[in-house]
């Protein structure tokens, strides 16, 4: 990771100037709440236009599309886990978003890249357990594959920038 950085911001997803966002979509990939709908709405037509052509995505997986109006290059669409009781395969999944996306993002030639809190809105992951998957999996990444010089989780509200904040000093800890 000697080469690459990890951020935590708190704002909207949608107006990152990186070279790809991550939107934590559902399966179809046709928009819907929270930030799903937000990157639909601020990306504009071509967004849906080229999901549309995807034919959906399954969970723990990735896709790219352009990011139509928004200041990033592309939209990597990723499905989290729907949360159970976390027994049913739901860190393992949420993990392979986080890969997948980073995998998508350097096949594509992004070298920064912004994500949110996958699977912690409608989705129902508890955040505490979701940013400790998420940091350790970007974490992972970065030190096999230092492409990718800045990965940004860009958090919605006080509470979740504050748990990742916590996940990201342990992890510069030790």
């Amino acid at each position: 990771m000697s080469h690459s950085r990890i951020e935590i911001a708190e704002g909207d997803i949608c107006t990152q100037a990186v070279d790809a966002i991550v939107n934590a979509a559902a399966e179809p990939l046709l928009g819907g709440g929270g930030v799903d709908g937000a990157i639909h709405r601020a990306g504009g037509p071509a967004v849906l236009e080229e999901c549309r052509k995807l034919q959906g995505c399954k969970t723990g997986d990735a896709k790219i599309t352009t990011a139509g109006n928004m200041p990033a290059r592309y939209v990597i669409h990723t499905v989290g886990p729907i949360y159970r009781d976390g027994q049913q395969g739901e860190p393992e999944l949420l993990a392979s978003c986080y890969r997948r996306s980073l995998e998508v993002a350097v096949e594509n030639g992004v070298k920064t890249i912004a994500f949110p809190a996958v699977s912690c809105g409608v989705f129902g992951y508890p955040i505490p357990a979701a940013a400790g998957i998420a940091v350790d999996s970007v974490a992972k990444f970065l030190t096999q594959d230092d492409t990718i010089t800045c990965v940004r989780f860009v958090l919605f509200g006080q509470t979740t920038f504050n748990v990742f904040s916590a996940c990201h000093a342990r992890l510069k800890e030790g």
